[in-house]
């Protein structure tokens, strides 16, 4: 070895030797509480699985005994030999108790849903409502057992976020620990209900979480396999649709017609948000102008939709016999043109009507019915260089649902595992790309952020955005016995001017100020009443605002990044 070869390996030889001495530190210092956390995450993800399966289960076993059917995968079939009045009826009396249950035990008269867990999981350190929450659950339960037209994944998802708030609360857990054991429980109940262990970790991480942190990653697929297991522990390994024939892309100059179908499924599912959106505006400016009790608006939608259903009991439940029809290439062009515009209408009616419920099952519906009429029309067109028309509907099915949640990732992979399919996947990915692609623009980004945009809740700006509406003025003011505080006189005279902020205030509202002004600091008041003085509390100086939100900025990107 030569003598400028000594120096080098000595070299690396300190620099192993030194990272061993970290590692080794790092192990004994704080292994055993990341091995503890590792054990919480599981305790969750068997929590939150067997809630997951219980739920499902407690569906299978009321709607059976409400409809009379053994199988309730062909509730549909089995539905249209019902005498018309029971079809009528059922949704109406769910409607009614999912009303009260409802009005009794939340604020608003409103399910919640997937939305509030990824408002909890940004702005409430990964906790939820948990009141609510339940009361949420018990609604959805009913919902989708008497005809509800959704799906169960926005009721299991926040079933699964009042668990790890209850062991947040428990252990007194940080921002960054509440967010991780929400990742973990909502990650178990996808995995459990699904059967879908790599969709579900994903789910966690890009639509719940929001980011892909590394120190996340492993506790959140510890809660994923162990909700799978108690998922395959049940009804076995199989998966949730039967596909007759492996599809196969014939040719790759057929690529060009899954781009055009993903435009279409982005159209489709910006269609579908937008009419549960517009139907919502409708039903809540129906109900100011009657006066109609918000308990009674559920029963209102169940009567529409049982009436609806007395003709076409497709659109009751989660739609899974449709979507299997769809997917195996069963239903004529005209059959699925009918399904795809009555299964929207009967999605925006039950989410309107606030009788809860998610959404990704009925986008796995439409999406395989879009998917399959728009395969029958172009092997129809171009039969020389076409595949089978079901792998249409297999990428339909994920392009819509994709383009609904806003998650390209984890919809995609849960297409594979729902089916079994993975030869397909340059398909599926061409058009899921495209569909969320354009139906990004046409929306905030996904149906759970839209649905938070207009609650004036502004997450799908990133958190740039919303991190502003996390701080008080009141926790960033100087208070005026402050040794640094504003002068007193400047303070009135500038109130005077009509120029303040509210104590209660976010620094949402008080940055903009700075902005029209280009002031020093903005004095904070208290308004006691409609003509009474305001109170002086203290003063918003620009450099404390810009300094705490400069921290949230950092101690977010480091969570994300870590």
């Amino acid at each position: 070895m030569s003598p400028f070869q000594r120096p080098i390996f000595a070299k690396q030889l300190d620099h192993a030797l030194s990272a061993f001495r970290d590692g080794w530190h790092v192990l004994r210092q704080r292994g055993p509480s990341q091995i503890q956390f590792w054990f919480i995450a599981l305790a969750i993800g068997i929590a939150a699985g067997f809630a997951a399966l219980f739920f499902r289960k407690g569906i299978e076993a009321l709607q059976a005994w409400l409809y009379g059917t053994e199988d309730v995968q062909y509730l549909h079939s089995f539905a249209s030999s019902l005498p018309w009045y029971l079809v009528l009826i059922i949704p109406i009396i769910g409607g009614l108790v999912v009303g009260v249950v409802l009005h009794k035990f939340t604020t608003d008269g409103v399910a919640r849903s997937v939305a509030d867990v990824i408002e909890g999981a940004a702005l409430r350190d990964g906790r939820v409502s948990t009141r609510a929450g339940v009361a949420s659950a018990f609604a959805s339960f009913i919902t989708l057992s008497s005809g509800g037209s959704t799906g169960r994944e926005g009721p299991v998802v926040h079933i699964a976020a009042v668990i790890s708030t209850k062991v947040c609360r428990w252990i007194k857990a940080d921002g960054i620990t509440g967010r991780d054991l929400l990742g973990c429980a909502v990650a178990a109940a996808v995995s459990a209900s699904f059967n879908a262990p790599i969709a579900g970790a994903l789910f966690a991480l890009e639509v719940v979480l929001r980011h892909f942190a590394v120190h996340a990653f492993a506790p959140i697929v510890i809660a994923a396999v162990a909700g799978t297991i108690i998922n395959r522990l049940e009804f076995g390994d199989v998966t949730e649709f039967m596909l007759p024939e492996a599809n196969e892309l014939v040719f790759y100059q057929e690529l060009p017609a899954f781009l055009l179908l993903g435009l279409m499924c982005g159209l489709v599912a910006v269609v579908l948000m937008r009419a549960i959106f517009w139907t919502d505006d409708v039903g809540s400016a129906l109900q100011a102008r009657t006066g109609l009790p918000r308990w009674l608006r559920p029963a209102i939608a169940g009567a529409l939709l049982g009436g609806l259903a007395i003709f076409y009991p497709h659109i009751i439940g989660v739609g899974y016999e449709t979507t299997s029809l769809a997917l195996t290439g069963k239903l004529a062009l005209n059959e699925v043109v009918v399904f795809v515009i009555l299964k929207t209408a009967a999605v925006a009616i039950t989410m309107a009507g606030r009788m809860g419920g998610g959404v990704f099952s009925p986008s796995l519906m439409i999406g395989a019915l879009s998917g399959l009429g728009f395969g029958l029309v172009a092997t129809s067109i171009f039969p020389e260089v076409s595949g089978s028309v079901t792998l249409y509907a297999l990428a339909g099915m994920g392009a819509v649902a994709a383009a609904v949640l806003g998650a390209p990732i984890s919809t995609t992979l849960i297409v594979f595992e729902l089916t079994g399919d993975w030869q397909t996947g340059l398909a599926v990915m061409v058009a899921v790309s495209m569909s969320t692609a354009l139906s990004s623009r046409l929306v905030d980004r996904s149906f759970f952020l839209t649905q938070l945009e207009r609650r004036g809740v502004h997450l799908a700006a990133g958190p740039q955005a919303y991190l502003l509406a996390m701080f008080r003025v009141s926790g960033v003011m100087r208070k005026m016995n402050d040794a640094r505080a504003a002068d007193e006189a400047k303070c009135w005279e500038m109130i005077g001017d009509g120029i303040y902020v509210d104590a209660t205030a976010t620094l949402e509202v008080a940055l903009p100020i700075f902005d029209r002004t280009m002031i020093r600091f903005v004095p904070v008041v208290t308004l006691t009443g409609q003509n009474a003085a305001p109170e002086l509390r203290g003063a918003l100086f620009h450099v404390d605002a810009l300094k705490a939100y400069n921290r949230a900025l950092a101690a977010t990107a480091a969570e994300e990044h870590s």
